[in-house]
């Protein structure tokens, strides 16, 4: 008789289950590495990441010759957007290649590190088409291009050796609270009436900074301690941004109507739609409460983001978010977004983000008559993406007056995901729900589904009739674009103090 030690026979056991897993196939290689399901081996795996950093390293090199204070200021825009997010891809390689030798790492995200990396990798793969974006019409593009088509190669192949292994033991939670990675010091921040700030930023005088950029860039970088600056009542005219070092980063307003932050650049007016952004952020484990966002450039002025957001298990609660064409750029990594008012016409939430709006007002706004709203723009590219934008207990509408048409949305990518459950939708929404991107682009590939939606705008009787769009009525495929499942939020949200429902059930205390 041959004895086996408690921790062999778990091993055994755990092999066995993933094996069999249906998602695997019978001839994948995978490795087991601390609690890290691959493909194939670590080495490989970061030997890969490394020569993607290397490459990227170079893109740097090409960029930096040239002055990003040159005489043509879109272009300076565009060059300075591809050295941040060249910035951003390394770190997210970084952390991926940490997550790999230590899976249990301090500074791991969730403690699901395939979903971590999924999600990483992923962002990685957004960034390079975000800056030939920017390059387009400029020499700078060919010089660049090449090296970036390269990157997105390996890193969809890394993508492809991380399997999907999702480990939730519950996932239909009626307790209105928010995701695990929402620690109770973070909720109770959230839930508090008075708060006792950092910072404290005042127009008048009255705090310890008279401009909300200036608190910011007083913050500490890298830390794990949440700092919560106050921003008082006021309008702060000016644009701002949350460098990826400066993490845990909390704004709190006086209320939606109250705290304003303010901007109005915009594509028309010579920069980038990426740099067009009144408030953008970077820096993982951001959350903001009741304050607004808004860009105020105007429906004529074409691309002008109000909020984007590039941060990691990042949460906005009851937040405006007020602009026309792009007003919401989530860009990548996951997001959460909690009783907030979207506003917009064009696309106005867009981007490749894994994110879920839940009891969320989206508002789409009158422009000139006979032009189209579409209300999203999901930019998934690959298949293999976590990506997607779910909607949940959301009321869908239009202002006041609006005789536009409206849609839910369009393919912005081959694979554009985006899901609506469990709202209203008002007959502001037009009976087909859907529009084309161009011609038949992408409508095989996508994924579009409603699910138990209601009102007259929800009726799916003369919806579009392309492959890629499904009305949901099975709970079983619908709770995949849960929070707990869609965005693993059962992990992180609670941490954050944001309400929140985990899974079908709504609790509407």
């Amino acid at each position: 008789m041959v004895l086996y030690s408690a921790k062999t026979l778990f091993t055994c056991i755990f092999f066995f289950l993933v094996l069999s897993l249906p998602h695997l196939s019978a001839s994948a290689s995978t490795d087991f590495y601390g609690s890290v399901l691959l493909k194939a081996s670590p080495i490989q795996f970061i030997n890969s990441a490394k020569e993607v950093i290397t490459n990227l390293q170079q893109v740097t090199t090409v960029l930096s010759r040239f002055n990003v204070n040159a005489a043509h200021p879109r272009v300076s825009d565009a060059i300075s957007d591809c050295l941040d997010l060249v910035d951003l891809s390394t770190e997210n390689l970084h952390w991926s290649i940490s997550a790999i030798q230590n899976p249990n790492g301090k500074d791991n995200s969730t403690g699901n590190v395939n979903s971590d990396l999924r999600t990483w990798l992923s962002a990685v793969l957004v960034n390079p088409d975000t800056c030939i974006e920017g390059l387009q019409g400029t020499n700078v593009k060919a010089l660049v291009s090449t090296r970036l088509d390269h990157v997105k190669s390996v890193v969809k192949n890394l993508l492809d050796q991380v399997i999907p292994f999702n480990d939730h033991l519950t996932t239909d939670i009626g307790s209105d609270r928010f995701p695990s990675w929402i620690n109770d010091n973070d909720v109770n921040l959230l839930h508090a009436n008075k708060v006792n700030a950092d910072a404290v930023v005042a127009a008048d005088g009255s705090g310890s900074y008279r401009t909300v950029m200036d608190a910011i860039t007083a913050a500490p970088e890298k830390s794990n301690k949440r700092y919560v600056i106050h921003v008082k009542t006021g309008v702060y005219v000016e644009n701002v941004v949350i460098d990826k070092k400066k993490w845990n980063i909390m704004i709190i307003g006086d209320g939606m109507d109250a705290t304003v932050i303010s901007g109005s650049l915009s594509k028309v007016d010579g920069t980038t739609t990426f740099k067009s952004a009144t408030f953008a952020v970077k820096g993982r484990g951001f959350i903001a409460r009741d304050v607004s966002f808004q860009n105020t450039a105007g429906p004529e002025k074409h691309q002008a983001v109000a909020l984007r957001s590039s941060s990691d298990l990042s949460a906005f609660y009851r937040c405006g978010i007020y602009g026309y064409q792009d007003s919401l750029y989530a860009h990548s990594m996951r997001q959460f977004y909690r009783e907030c008012k979207i506003t917009g016409t064009v696309d106005f939430i867009f981007g490749d983000a894994t994110a879920v709006f839940q009891k969320c007002q989206i508002v789409a706004r009158k422009r000139k008559p006979d032009q189209e709203n579409t209300i999203t723009a999901q930019g998934r590219q690959y298949p293999t993406q976590p990506t997607g934008f779910s909607f949940q207990f959301c009321n869908i509408s239009g202002e006041s007056g609006l005789t536009n048409p409206t849609y839910l949305g369009r393919p912005w990518r081959k694979y554009s995901r985006t899901i609506f459950m469990q709202s209203y939708m008002s007959d502001a929404i037009k009976p087909e729900g859907w529009l084309e991107w161009t011609g038949s682009f992408a409508l095989d590939t996508l994924y579009y589904g409603e699910y138990m939606n209601s009102g007259p705008g929800a009726v799916v009787t003369n919806r579009v009739r392309w492959s890629g769009y499904h009305v949901l009525n099975d709970s079983n495929e619908a709770i995949k674009y849960t929070v707990a499942q869609f965005i693993d939020g059962d992990r992180w949200l609670p941490a954050t103090g944001v309400t929140y429902d985990s899974g079908l059930t709504v609790n509407n205390i």
